[in-house]
């Protein structure tokens, strides 16, 4: 009798089965235990599998992947970090050669900061706005705040949605204008 005919539903095969149960053919591939045809042979039986003992018959002489999640975590952080050591190393190359921006002593006047005549620091770049951003003195140190700029104001990479400290050493931008802010 099958499960029709007694009214009892198969248990159906759930899209997460089936990864893991092709997870476990590629862990199979890659550990030498399957060869290319065999591979791609039991990936069809995978993919048109319907009962759960489909999957097993697919897998059968395959061993239980105990573990695989974390090494396959692992080793996708481990081809991340050395993926993005290139990009540090240019972006720290970079940061060192900016051209420095000096705070002046802080004041009793904020210092605006654009394209437009009579800003402090006047910036004659197509990405900075002409009222782009502005330092304020606050205590012994500095704010920066952006003006609403079409290219926005960024510090250390973060860009600047309210107003935010700098201080020496930072890297400010200003639209595709980047400095390195020191003291004097």
């Amino acid at each position: 009798m099958t499960s029709i005919e007694s009214g009892v539903p198969s248990p159906r095969i759930s899209d997460a089965d089936r990864e893991r149960a092709l997870g476990a053919l590629r862990e199979g591939m890659v550990d030498g235990r399957l060869s290319h045809d065999t591979f791609e042979r039991r990936m069809e039986q995978v993919m048109g599998a319907r009962r759960p003992e489909e999957l097993a018959l697919a897998l059968r002489d395959l061993p239980a992947c105990e573990g695989a999640a974390e090494r396959t975590g692992w080793l996708v952080q481990t081809v991340g970090r050395i993926a993005s050591f290139q990009h540090r190393m240019s972006a720290a190359w970079r940061a060192e050669r900016l051209p420095q921006l000096v705070l002046p002593t802080p004041g009793p006047h904020p210092l605006s900061i654009g394209r437009a005549p009579g800003s402090a620091l006047r910036l004659n770049d197509g990405s900075v706005s002409r009222f782009h951003a502005q330092l304020t003195a606050d205590g012994g140190g500095w704010l920066i705040r952006d003006l609403g700029s079409a290219n926005g104001t960024w510090v250390n990479g973060r860009r600047v949605t309210d107003t935010l400290p700098v201080r020496p050493g930072d890297e400010v931008r200003f639209g595709a204008v980047s400095y390195r802010l020191s003291l004097r």
